[in-house]
């Protein structure tokens, strides 16, 4: 009789887990557990009921927002169309789970006192250059509002409290009916010779393991054996304990075996949310044979968010990458995938060329001439500097065994550099679209300027700095750089400040309206108006302690924000940064 009292609590307890899910009105008395959806509706998609990629419902169906030009104006107007009272921050680089829909929204801008996200001014719907690496994020606020009670749909949650009784259930063993024998090897073998094993029991309830198919927990089944890795034996009770509850502490030490077996029983959420804590320990190995394992290691598991934090973080990081003994070792595939990412941080294209010639170089006997080919055309040829295009057939180490491929990329990149966008389109072989004639984040002069964490505490110990005053202490850099890095613009140049504010103050006193601090800008001193087919997509690098990027933004209106509630793809222990500010003009 306790068994079937414990079954029956059991589905009980179930049954108001899926009942607390649902959305109640308190004052009109129905239950919305399918609302329809209505155009320009808006959700959090992957992460918690505050949290998550920002989605928009168009035609029928629910696509993503690109982050250009976000900031907390767009972040404001999504929170309180979701009903809560604001924005926390703004999440950008972090991967909410898998996505195949649409990218409705793109180049976005709101006042931020717009009631619904669609009413701001944005491109038209689909019209994107975006991929959804660049999918946005917000993080809500979760205190009261200013709504009335009749208005507000309250959220009726008691999954804690719910996780609490069934970890009970699970930890007491009351009522379980079906044995998990676990076995992993100890190392030693058997006078037979045969591998020892090591053997736990697990008395589980079937109902529960019934949700995940692959423990094959089918009717007319009461025991399974499973085998795991010896060093992730410890961990396994956690993990089946997790089906019950949703809850499990997570360290370092258990974040693999954790992410391995989720993988191994299909538990999906668990699988995805120890992959985010892999990007907390990913910056600590300078030598990146722990990256390019990780990446590997997701590859096998068919991990996308772990294959993208651990690429992103390489392209972020590739000049420390190609001086580091894991570089020779990277596989052709994996530098492939590397080379076609427009996130790529470089001196410049040349830099890029010299490096990837020099992996083929060293791996000639293991890599074909087809590889060699392949790896070479996903150069930006059209990127690479003028004076560079010139030498190359004298400079290049591969240039006499790939003489056909380096002719036709460098004809191809001779007349971008000598005719306007608008010229090229004559030629039936151009492709506006082609990826060759878009920058990646250059940061060779005069592409670039920084402002360290000591230029902010002393300013005015550091040549290259200007301020905006006898007792203004802010601290600014300028560069001048051409309109376009093509060659045609050479002698059009542009002049920027790259400014650094700590507080309101500093912001009024230069007459700019700033949402939070510490903010950064880069403006122009000159109009740009004229040059109405010439795009900036500028960035701010975050370098953490000088060694390595941690975060990379853009600017919108020439501002961005550097926030302490800013999430960051890549932890920096004391938030000494190093600001790399980065002018990447592009043809539209």
């Amino acid at each position: 009789m306790l068994v079937h009292g414990n079954i029956i609590t059991l589905g009980l307890l179930l049954l108001l887990h899926v009942s607390s899910a649902l959305k109640f009105n308190l004052f009109r008395g129905d239950i919305e557990s399918n609302p329809v959806q209505q155009e320009g509706d808006v959700r959090l998609f992957g992460g918690t009921v505050s949290e998550g990629r920002v989605e928009v419902y168009h035609d029928g169906k629910w696509g993503t927002v690109c982050d250009d030009g976000w900031d907390m104006a767009e972040a404001q107007v999504v929170c309180r169309q979701l009903r809560f009272p604001g924005a926390k921050s703004v999440v950008i680089g972090r991967s909410y789970g898998t996505v195949s829909g649409p990218i409705w929204l793109d180049e976005l801008t709101c006042k931020g006192t717009e009631k619904l996200l669609v009413t701001c001014a944005f491109k038209s719907w689909g019209e994107t250059d975006c991929s959804h690496k660049e999918d946005v994020g917000v993080i809500c606020e979760t205190g009261s509002t200013n709504m009335t009670i009749s208005d507000s749909i309250h959220s009726v949650d008691h999954s804690i409290s719910l996780s609490d009784d069934l970890g009970q259930i699970f930890d007491s063993g009351s009522g379980c009916d079906f044995l998990i024998l676990v076995q992993s090897p100890s190392g030693n073998r058997q006078e037979d010779k045969t591998l020892e094993m090591h053997e736990t029991t697990i008395c589980v309830h079937k109902i529960i393991l019934s949700q995940y198919p692959l423990f094959n927990a089918s009717e007319g089944i009461t025991n399974i054996t499973v085998s795991i890795r010896r060093s992730c034996q410890p961990h396994f009770t956690s993990f089946i304990r997790y089906m019950y509850t949703r809850k499990v502490d997570v360290d370092f030490s258990s974040v693999q075996c954790l992410h391995w077996m989720a993988y191994k029983f299909g538990v999906k959420h668990l699988m995805d949310d120890t992959a985010r804590l892999f990007s907390k320990i990913i910056p600590e190995d300078e030598s990146f044979h722990t990256q390019v394992s990780l990446y590997e290691y997701a590859e096998e598991t068919g991990d996308l968010i772990l294959q993208e934090d651990c690429l992103q973080y390489m392209a972020w990081n590739f000049q420390n990458l190609t001086t580091s003994p894991a570089w020779f070792h990277l596989s052709a595939e994996f530098l492939g995938s590397l080379l076609l990412r427009s996130d790529l941080v470089v001196p410049d294209e040349y830099f890029l060329l010299q490096t990837v010639e020099s992996w083929i170089t060293e791996k000639t006997n293991s890599t074909s001439l087809e590889t060699q080919v392949n790896l070479l055309s996903r150069i930006r040829f059209p990127m690479i500097p003028a004076e560079a295009l010139y030498n190359l057939q004298f400079n290049s180490s591969l240039y006499s065994t790939h003489r056909i491929m380096y002719h036709e990329n460098i004809l191809k990149a001779f007349q971008f550099n000598v005719l306007l966008f608008s010229d090229l389109q004559s030629n039936p072989k151009f492709n506006r679209e082609d990826e060759d004639y878009q920058p990646r984040i250059y940061t060779a002069k005069p592409w670039s300027t920084d402002i360290t964490a000591e230029h902010i505490r002393n300013p005015y110990g550091y040549s290259g700095m200007y301020y905006h005053g006898r007792y203004d202490q802010i601290p600014t850099k300028s560069l001048d750089t051409p309109i376009h890095n093509s060659l045609i613009f050479k002698n059009n140049n542009i002049r920027w400040d790259a400014t650094f504010f700590k507080n309101q103050h500093e912001c009024s006193n230069q007459g700019v309206r700033c949402e939070l601090f510490p903010a950064a800008r880069l403006a122009s001193q000159n109009s740009l108006t004229k040059w109405s087919n010439i795009l900036f997509h500028n960035r701010l690098l975050l370098m953490c302690q000088g060694k390595y990027i941690c975060q990379v933004q853009d600017f919108k209106d020439s501002l961005t924000y550097v926030s302490k509630a800013q999430v960051l793809a890549y932890p920096c222990p004391d938030d000494q940064y190093t600001y790399r500010f980065v002018v990447r003009p592009g043809y539209v």
